[in-house]
């Protein structure tokens, strides 16, 4: 009888993982970096290779960095969405064009509108690597001290952006001016 009831409760056990597993949102995968310091990264700005950018360079001010490449449709889906974010002014959006080529990442922004303060590329996608990055588009949010406040995987939407990105963004607005 034990026999018979050890592949049993093994089989209940796992059909109760895949029943949890099933009611996951794929798209919210923790990050590590939720609370700590923006990782480093030094990188040339888009279309002029002599200046580059860190994180750094944006401390004091609460920032979004937006992860793209023009291979991704996900990026593409998202972009209108970016381009009406950037004209609401709540923060500097920086383009983080993962694994491209400069010359279609240019002509991407020049015919469909560039959301972004300033974009960086990573073209071999080691700096992405240190930010976790799983894929395009992922956006982060950072504050003004360097920290990684937030991080939406996937295509943004004009509801995620209302209902996720811009309550963080002005509750760390607020923050930073007391």
């Amino acid at each position: 009888m034990i026999r018979f009831a050890i592949p049993v409760a093994l089989f209940a056990v796992l059909v109760g993982f895949l029943f949890v597993g099933l009611n996951l949102d794929p798209r919210e995968v923790p990050s590590p970096f939720i609370g700590k310091p923006a990782p480093a990264f030094d990188l040339p700005l888009l279309g002029d290779n002599e200046k580059r950018l860190t994180p750094e360079d944006m401390k004091g001010q609460v920032w979004l960095m937006n992860v793209w490449a023009t291979w991704c449709p996900g990026c593409r889906q998202e972009h209108d969405t970016l381009l009406r974010l950037d004209q609401r002014n709540l923060a500097p959006i920086v383009g983080f064009d993962y694994k491209d080529e400069s010359d279609k990442a240019l002509s991407w922004l020049q015919t469909l509108g560039n959301p972004y303060q300033v974009v960086v590329e990573d073209v071999d996608g080691r700096a992405a690597i240190d930010w976790g990055v799983y894929g395009a588009p992922e956006t982060f949010i950072i504050d003004a001290e360097g920290i990684v406040q937030y991080k939406h995987i996937g295509p943004l939407t004009d509801a995620s952006v209302a209902n996720d990105l811009v309550p963080v963004i002005e509750r760390l607005k607020a923050e930073a001016s007391l």
